[in-house]
């Protein structure tokens, strides 16, 4: 598949264009956004005993629209 060209916006153009000259740690640092996940973030760690044990917790203790419920 081609890419058209003409049909990117040209600011957007113009941010990737300029991103891609930055050095790579300065993209690195920026290509990651730390977002707060409720509940999962509270807690240095947690450990469970059981793969079963983890997804039981995740369904007690985290909200659905996290993503960690069973489909």
């Amino acid at each position: 598949m081609e890419t058209v060209w003409t049909e990117i916006p040209a600011d957007w153009l113009a941010e990737f264009e300029a991103a891609a000259k930055r050095p790579l740690e300065t993209r690195m640092r920026y290509a990651f956004i730390h977002t707060y996940k409720p509940v999962l973030d509270d807690a240095k760690y947690r450990s469970f005993n059981s793969m079963e044990d983890y997804r039981q917790w995740c369904e007690a203790n985290l909200p659905v629209w996290l993503g960690y419920a069973r489909v």
